[in-house]
């Protein structure tokens, strides 16, 4: 696939590059983050505690608390090198109130924000073990980490957007 990380690929800093600003990225990751917050808060404390009628579905809570892991781990611990505490597997059985949840979610953007003050797009990510068995370009550079959480912000607020439709759907 063109483009693959698997591809030949020149050195880093000797390929062309295509730039962004912190505020242009921002504004995406706030645009994917500001979608899931309406999900939430729109469903309430009963609708974004449940789970659809679908195997393997997790409530709208669990993932939206698993996006605010998502950029505390790859933002926080990979970008800034920031010392952190993840409970993965917890994300998604969390559960609770929405409004706590809200703040978090509007906390966690502050905190991305602050993450990328004085961001070497090209610099080595913290914590990020490189596998030759599943080449991965976030595991080369920073700014390759940035594009992998706005892939799971959208990806998640794609599958929130879902299951938001098959919880309204229910009787």
């Amino acid at each position: 696939m063109p483009g693959s990380p698997t591809d030949a690929r020149p050195p880093v800093g000797e390929s062309a590059s295509a730039a962004v600003s912190v505020a242009d990225y921002l504004w995406f990751a706030d645009l994917a983050l500001g979608g899931m917050t309406r999900i939430v808060d729109d469903l309430g404390d009963e609708l974004a505690n449940r789970r659809p009628p679908i195997a393997g579905v997790n409530t709208p809570y669990a993932i939206l608390t698993h996006c605010l892991g998502v950029l505390e781990y790859w933002g926080g611990a990979t970008v800034a090198g920031r010392s952190i505490e993840r409970d993965r597997a917890a994300e998604f059985t969390a559960s609770g109130p929405v409004a706590p949840l809200l703040e978090r979610a509007a906390a966690a953007q502050r905190r991305l924000a602050d993450d990328l003050v004085g961001l070497d797009s090209w610099g080595e990510p913290s914590s990020v073990r490189r596998d030759p068995e599943d080449p991965v370009p976030y595991s080369e550079t920073k700014g390759a980490v940035l594009l992998h959480i706005l892939e799971e912000l959208f990806q998640h607020l794609g599958q929130l957007e879902i299951t938001r439709d098959a919880l309204r759907a229910q009787p």
